[in-house]
């Protein structure tokens, strides 16, 4: 009878350790099916219009005409700071909070301008809005307002963006422009263009404007 027992015992451990790992690797096959779509999704959002103009093996100098862009300023010294409560704010507005109610395609990249002063977080918003089409935000931090043509050298990375890896790569532009001597100014600026809940395929920059040809 123990032996019954035992044998039993083993029929159902091995059993369970089969059920396991069948529901395991259907976890696994959903969650990379739900990172493909998302990738997809992130390929197909409406991205702001530039032009390269320069390339080089590390960064890539661009041109940007003008933009509409909606952005909240904060005293938020950090990216963690910054981050959530900027973008909640902004997607309220594309997502109906306005005068009309009307809800604003999302685009990327979102940028963020983070410094110990005042800090900025910017949707672009798409091409085919002007300034004066778009709807009056219900927040009154949220501003409209329309970029001017700007040169910017821009620098690429992966994974999730941190304090760290912004200021990693702000200096890591900042020493490639200098050993170019491509002249720059103004703040350097983070470029974020994937949804928290993206996991493979991130895209992150690193802008600054540059002094190039006669502007």
């Amino acid at each position: 009878m123990l032996h019954l027992i035992l044998y039993l015992g083993y029929l159902l451990s091995i059993t369970g350790m089969k059920v396991f790992l069948i529901v395991f690797i259907i976890i696994v096959i959903i969650l990379l099916f739900l990172q493909f779509m998302t990738v997809m999704s992130t390929q197909k959002t409406e991205r702001q219009k530039y032009t390269v103009v320069h390339t080089e093996p590390e960064f890539e100098i661009r041109f940007y005409p003008q933009a509409v862009f909606a952005t909240i300023y904060s005293s938020a010294k950090t990216y963690r700071e910054l981050a959530s409560p900027g973008f909640r704010r902004l997607a309220a507005y594309i997502f109906g909070g306005n005068d009309s109610r009307t809800k604003i395609s999302m685009t990327a990249p979102v940028q963020m301008n983070i410094n110990d002063s005042l800090s900025e977080m910017s949707f672009v918003m798409p091409a085919e809005y002007e300034t004066e089409k778009l709807p009056k935000p219900n927040d009154s931090k949220v501003t409209i307002h329309k970029t001017q043509d700007e040169y910017v050298a821009a620098i690429r990375f992966g994974g999730f963006a941190s304090d760290e890896q912004i200021l990693i790569n702000s200096e890591k532009l900042k020493n490639l422009l200098s050993s170019k001597g491509i002249d720059w100014s103004g703040r350097f600026r983070y470029l974020g263009y994937n949804p928290p809940w993206q996991l493979i395929g991130r895209r992150n920059e690193i802008i600054v404007s540059v002094k190039w040809g006669d502007n």
